[in-house]
């Protein structure tokens, strides 16, 4: 193996320094790579987008129905680019000892559902017990859309008996926690 030491490369014509595929750049412990230029190709983040939602949703469907004000759109810079979702919040169920489901769709489509269960849904909550329990919830997930239209991530819940609630106790009405999604683009 030979050694170069230079201060400065640049292209003898004036375009980019290229390598063969397959090369490799080692960066050694303790140096520092400096982009005084556009780089890519590194798997910066692009954008981010989150919405919050403070106030309560509430549903008696046995079917999965939007929840109003969870949502999110992006708009993707490149078709090679990821986005990561990351999604927080709280349930309650109306009448105790039923199940809560809450899933996560990419426009209309279902996505990050697990395999298995006999439920399609990212999210069960099965057999919750009093009205007044209140359960937490969090995902993230890394899609892979293919598009550079704008995208609306949201969540749906249903309930297989009475009335769950999103971000209250079911109870007593009172708000006790918050949700989010937050969307962020991860440039190929």
């Amino acid at each position: 193996m030979s050694t170069i030491k230079v201060n400065n490369i640049q292209s003898r014509t004036g375009s980019a320094i290229s390598f063969t595929s397959g090369d490799t750049i080692t960066i050694p412990s303790g140096a520092t790579l400096t982009n005084n230029g556009t780089a890519s190709g590194f798997g910066k983040i692009g954008q981010v987008v989150s919405t919050f939602k403070n106030d309560s949703f509430g549903t008696s469907s046995t079917s999965l129905v939007d929840i109003t004000g969870f949502s999110a759109t992006i708009t993707p810079s490149s078709t090679s680019s990821k986005i990561l979702i990351m999604v927080c919040g709280g349930i309650s169920p109306g009448t105790g000892g039923h199940n809560v489901l809450l899933s996560l769709l990419r426009d209309s489509t279902e996505i990050g559902q697990g395999t298995g269960g006999g439920t399609s849904n990212n999210f069960v909550f099965t057999n919750m017990g009093a009205n007044s329990d209140i359960a937490p919830f969090g995902s993230h997930f890394l899609d892979s859309p293919s598009t550079t239209s704008a995208i609306t991530y949201k969540m749906q819940m249903a309930s297989t008996s009475g009335t769950a609630q999103l971000n209250r106790r079911a109870d007593t009405g009172v708000r006790t926690m918050s949700s989010s999604i937050t969307l962020m683009e991860v440039l190929a």
